[in-house]
Order: structure tokens, then sequence, then C-alpha cells
């Protein structure tokens, strides 16, 4: 495995290499101490199989690199890890396309944990407590566009203290077949419309679905989905092959 790592501070960046080259022998790691030794290090060898970005760099903002490594290298996956845990951070990073947000104050088993799932294919956030809306469960979801959402409305101020997250099992929701069908190709990111063609469904019959869908998850959009569904398959122990999630 071939990590890339872009962070600017010197100590962060030689403890994060010194971690994750002891996933194994086969782990080969290139720091970068900013956005412009990053673009030139993909540019010189684009073969990398993760991305690691801190959200703080001195010569550009995180945000603005994570769309652009998205935009470049769709299929590369990258791993948000930063000093902020706020919710809205976590949110905005998955739903800019971070496959993980991994906060710098966790452990070194947590790391672990969060590149083993993504390099699985699946999406790593912390364990929070997610707020909701006045949109969400208890009230009509909110009316989504057909694709993807690019920044959604926070749905929460701040991140609990707590390490973990009181929610139902993926089996305790009660979708039906064709539910957890639509469920599954909405975790890959794919539209209203790609969902319709792949289960020769009508559009319209798929956003009741979705609606129906994000009422039994107890949120109110796609992100908040993801992020849900994540925390469930970490609790339940990983993902199935069922639930693992396409790079996005």
């Amino acid at each position: 495995m071939k990590v890339l790592l872009v962070d600017d501070h010197p100590l962060i960046l030689s403890a994060l290499k010194a971690v994750i080259q002891g996933l194994g022998d086969d782990v080969t790691v290139v720091g970068a101490g900013s956005a412009a030794a990053a673009r030139a290090t993909l540019k010189a060898d684009a073969e990398f199989d993760l991305v690691l970005l801190d959200l703080q760099l001195g010569d550009a903002n995180g945000f603005d690199v994570l769309t652009e490594l998205r935009s470049a290298y769709p299929a590369l996956p990258v791993v948000v890890v930063s000093a902020s845990d706020r919710t809205s951070d976590v949110i905005r990073s998955i739903d800019m396309g971070a496959m993980g947000f991994v906060p710098k104050r966790a452990s070194n088993d947590t790391l672990f944990e969060a590149l083993r799932l993504v390099m699985s294919g699946g999406i790593y956030v912390p364990p929070m407590t997610m707020g909701i809306d006045s949109g969400a469960a208890g009230g009509p979801p909110s009316t989504e566009p057909d694709t993807v959402p690019g920044y959604m409305k926070v749905i929460g101020a701040q991140a609990t203290q707590s390490d973990y997250q009181t929610t139902p099992t993926l089996a305790a929701l009660g979708l039906t077949p064709r539910q957890t069908d639509v469920l599954a190709l909405l975790l890959q990111g794919k539209p209203n419309k790609l969902i319709a063609r792949d289960l020769n469904l009508s559009v319209e019959t798929i956003k009741d679905h979705v609606a129906a869908v994000l009422r039994a998850l107890g949120v109110n959009s796609r992100t908040q989905a993801v992020l849900a569904v994540s925390q469930m398959t970490q609790q339940s122990g990983g993902l199935t092959s069922t639930w693992r999630l396409g790079n996005r």
C-alpha cells in the first residue's frame, strides 16, 4: 500500500508516517508538507492507494484541496486527519467526497481501524451524536435534488464528548428488500435517475423509497444517511459485502 500524507506540521507528519508504517512491511508512506508539494508528488507519481489530508495547511484551504483531489483523482480515496472533531467539519468532509475523517486525538488503533475500513471500501467517521435539524425525524424529510448535494446544511453545532453513539442496527430499521437495494445504491453516491435505471423503476418510485429510507434512519439528507450507516456498521463490527461503499 502506498500512502501520501499531506500535513504542514513536521512533527505530526513524522509521527503519522511512523504510525502508518506500522500497518505492515508492504506500506510505503510519502510525506508532503504543503498542498503544492502534494500536487507535485501526485503529478510525478499518481500510483498512490490512499491520501491522508490535514484540513489546516499553510498554503491552501484543506476543503479546497479535498475538492481538487476528488476531481483530479476520483478513484483515489482521501481520509481527512484533523485537529478538529466538529460535527460540521466531519459532515462537510464526507459530503465533499472524503472516505473517512479521523481526529488527530484518536488512538493509533482507531487510525488503523479507519484505514483498514476505507481500504476495504467503507467510510469511517468518528463516534458522535448527530444533532438533527427541524426537517429530520419527526417531521417530513427535506426535498433533495436528483443529484448528491455539494454542500449540506450543518445538522449539529458540535460533536459531543462521548465515545459512543446510540444507534439502531441496520437489521432493526425494518427496510423492505427494495428499500435495502435503494439504500445500497444511495450509499454509492448514485442519483435517483441512475438508481431508477439500475432497479428498473420510475424516478418517482425511487424518490418515495429514498424518503422512506431517510425516515427509517432518522435523517433528512443523503450525507446524513452515509454518516448514520457508517456508524452503524462500525458498531456492528464492520461492513458486510452488501454494505460496502464504492469510491465516491
